[in-house]
């Protein structure tokens, strides 16, 4: 019965080559889509989940109010690490201060590596759960040691086994390898972690750090730890959460420490006000609804060719039912078809997956692999198709079923004028999904272009920004000299920040007027005199840095934000005394746009330091080939620093990165939407085959009696522009709420308009009469004698 239940759907599959083309293709690539976004969510939801214990393990967060807004971040004290760590020890299993994953220079004779790690305590390893190929998790135990990723491992030391062997460090001291991990993967906020150090190391190395043991207001360290099995991390994050108020710095600081669990870092990592505020769930959430509608469009396509084809199939059901075949039989029949085309479309969708998914994870920035080995994936893949089936299926197969025999018979069966409502709903709903997806990737494009044209302040064009290497340190001059002298360089300048962001931002500022009580947070940034001029930023007020002036040394530039914030009027020559140091006020720029493009800049001030350089700028000479004048850069570092690396970043490049998640959701948004029009046009064109077909004869007598071309394209048209005309009429309002939603969380972004809509409502109009163009002149061309010679 079931051979000749499918021997039976698949000649109908061939008898109408068109309509079975439409149908597979169309769920093929729902399927697909179905398919990928569901791979791309299951990637998100199980971001940490390689680490063991990732629902025990914790980061220490800090929340504080200045400049009357209160901002949450992971910059932490040692003193108030501390006294968590010992007043509430038996709350926590594992505990680990921890430095920032920075760069550090690995060597091993003539190899040199730059790879990103970072200091911690001897638990870390243990904390999170590393897979550990040679040594154990005591590995970070003994001073002068270092663990390090298989990776990094393979290329210090090719196939050679690593444990014991010594690397030189950031050119300063040969340390051991005592342990190698496995490589950390991608869907974990850990996986550039490639090299642990002792934490005792670093407070040996560095004085800053050994200082900041006491120093309660310095925020510049992580905490990590695991909470014991029998606490509850909310309550131990309550206890914790005064743990610094008794020495903040004024009543309107209020630093209040909270927990926040691995599990919700990747998708939870939003604050505002001190409160979490979601993150990246919102895009799970909606790439799994966009996913949910594009299957449902490739349903829609299927349940609408089928039940618009029911007088076709008629007789063949007054047939099957006159001779004794029961509804329930009818049914399975029909649902047997539509398994079948959803059989075909499945493996057509597994070979698109596997083909597009390369390219798929290039433009989310993924490392997705496909399943191919998981059992699990298999059987939810049929589960997932045997339902897709039972919904594409069921409308067809219980309308079709339903018919009467003695009326298909006789000749007087009808569908009824009421047969057609459900099609015309079902492409209310392809459109207005399509609709919505469109207008949202408009949006979505105009947010970032706007973002992007915002003015930044400075010159990013031909901007280098190398790292200071320990080499470097206190060779600023005569590094400066060479490279001017090369002919490559207009100017060069050092900084304790890039262009790109601000590393850190400070209180201890007073002035005359001041409000009483008020702690305001300015970024710091210490530079050479050259600064100003290698980046071009633009002078609004007073003058630049200067040799010329050796008060320089005590003298201030502020950006407009921070002039704003003093609330000081006429500010050139005013004083602000900076930790108590008297400082000068000489210059005012415009703002520069060092932080997120989104947001407005950061009250911001400059001063001459060359003892805190972390980065150097250099500006290329203009109009110079920018390969050659990057060999004549090189020559002179190298000279100066022959045991680092060469290692650069463009400006405008590094800036570019900021609009990184932006530009992803926009390109996945329009993908989506392409295909979501794509999979809504492959139906519109068989509905519109349909009933070109349908009304042949009435074209005809139309024809016979004098109409146009033109006006029977316009008939076979209308109907089909009306339904889509309703659909942005529904799609506007939704994509209007949910878009103003999404632009709130901008303080930068731009004002929803009309045009967006009309340009939406007008592409949707266009595309649906490219789509249904073809098969209405078709018909209207048709000479009338061969569609009436039958009457």
């Amino acid at each position: 019965m079931i051979k000749n239940y499918l021997t039976i759907a698949l000649r109908n599959l061939l008898k109408n080559k068109v309509y079975s083309f439409i149908n597979i293709v169309g769920l093929a690539v729902g399927i697909a889509v179905a398919m990928m976004i569901g791979l791309w969510v299951w990637d998100e939801l199980s971001y940490n989940k390689y680490h063991k214990n990732y629902d025990r393990v914790v980061q220490a967060w800090i929340s504080q109010t200045f400049n009357q807004q209160t901002g949450s971040g992971t910059a932490v004290s040692i003193p108030a690490v501390t006294e968590m760590a010992t007043k509430y020890s038996s709350d926590f299993k594992f505990t680990s201060l921890a430095s920032w994953n920075f760069g550090h220079l690995l060597a091993n004779g003539d190899k040199k590596i730059n790879k990103s790690g970072m200091y911690a305590q001897p638990s870390m390893p243990e904390m999170l759960s590393l897979k550990m190929i040679r040594g154990d998790y005591s590995a970070l135990k003994s001073p002068g040691s270092i663990v390090i990723s298989e990776s990094l491992a393979k290329s210090l030391f090719g196939n050679e086994d690593p444990l014991n062997k010594t690397v030189k460090l950031d050119i300063k001291k040969n340390v051991k390898v005592t342990g190698v991990y496995e490589d950390i993967p991608f869907n974990s906020n850990f996986n550039e972690l490639n090299l642990l150090l002792p934490w005792s190391d670093y407070l040996n190395a560095e004085s800053w750090v050994k200082d900041a043991q006491d120093q309660w207001g310095n925020h510049s360290f992580q905490f990590f730890a695991q909470v014991a099995d029998n606490a509850e991390i909310a309550k131990v994050s309550k206890k914790i959460k005064d743990v610094e108020m008794p020495h903040a710095f004024s009543k309107t600081d209020k630093p209040q420490y909270f927990l926040h669990p691995m599990s919700r870092w990747h998708l939870y990592s939003d604050f505002k006000d001190g409160k979490n505020v979601g993150g990246a769930i919102q895009f799970v959430w909606l790439f799994s609804i966009i996913g949910v509608f594009v299957l449902l469009l490739a349903c829609i396509n299927f349940m609408n060719l089928s039940t618009a084809r029911s007088e076709k199939r008629a007789k063949e059901v007054g047939i099957r039912k006159a001779v004794g075949s029961l509804r329930s039989q009818l049914v399975f029949q029909f649902l047997s078809e539509s398994f079948l085309v959803v059989s075909f479309a499945l493996i057509l969708a597994v070979l698109l997956v596997a083909v597009l998914l390369p390219a798929f994870n290039d433009l989310s920035g993924k490392h997705v692999k496909f399943p191919f080995f998981f059992y699990q994936f298999w059987l939810a893949l049929v589960i997932f198709s045997l339902f897709t089936g039972l919904i594409a299926g069921s409308y067809p197969a219980f309308y079709l079923s339903s018919f009467n025999p003695l009326a298909v018979l006789k000749g007087t069966f009808k569908v009824g004028k009421w047969s057609a409502v459900p099609r015309k709903v079902m492409v209310v709903m392809q459109f207005t999904v399509s609709i919505t997806l469109i207008i949202g990737t408009i949006i979505v494009f105009q947010q970032i272009q706007h973002a992007k044209n915002r003015p930044v302040g400075y010159a990013r064009q031909g901007l280098l920004q190398i790292d200071v290497s320990p080499n470097l340190y206190g060779k600023y001059d005569v590094l400066r000299d060479d490279l001017l002298k090369s002919g490559a360089v207009y100017e060069m300048s050092q900084s304790s920040s890039p262009t790109t962001g601000i590393y850190s931002n400070q209180i201890g500022f007073e002035w005359d007027g001041m409000e009483p009580g008020s702690l305001p947070l300015f970024g710091t940034i210490a530079c050479s005199h050259d600064f100003g001029k290698s980046i071009g930023w633009k002078i609004i007020n007073g003058r630049d840095f200067s040799r010329d002036f050796s008060t320089d040394t005590a003298a201030f530039v502020l950006n407009e934000s921070a002039v704003k914030l003093t609330g000081i009027k006429d500010i050139i020559g005013k004083t602000i005394r900076y930790n108590s140091k008297p400082m000068q006020v000489v210059g005012v720029i415009k703002d520069m746009v060092m932080q997120s493009p989104y947001e407005p800049a950061v009250p911001t001030v400059f001063m001459i330091n060359y003892g805190w350089a972390n980065v150097i700028n250099v500006k290329l000479m203009p109009g110079s080939p920018v390969d050659k004048a990057l060999k004549r850069v090189e020559a002179v570092v190298k000279k100066h620093d022959p045991d680092s690396p060469f290692e650069f970043k463009f400006a405008d490049e590094q800036y570019e990165a900021k609009f990184r998640a932006e530009e992803r959701v926009g390109k996945l948004a329009r993908v989506f939407a392409v295909l979501a029009i794509f999979i809504s046009c492959l139906g519109l064109f068989g509905l519109a085959a349909y009933t070109a077909e349908q009304r042949t004869k009435e074209i005809g007598i139309r024809k016979a009696l004098g109409a146009s071309v033109g006006q029977m394209w316009a008939m076979l048209s209308k109907e089909f522009v009306y339904l889509v005309i309703l659909s942005c009429a529904i799609a506007s309002p939704i994509a209007l709420y949910f878009l103003s939603d999404w632009l709130k969380k901008y303080e930068y972004h731009i004002q929803l308009s009309w045009v967006v809509f009309a340009i939406s409502a007008v592409t949707a109009i266009v595309i649906t009469l490219l789509t249904v163009s073809f098969q209405a002149i078709k018909a209207a061309l048709m000479n009338p004698v061969k569609s009436l010679r039958s009457e």
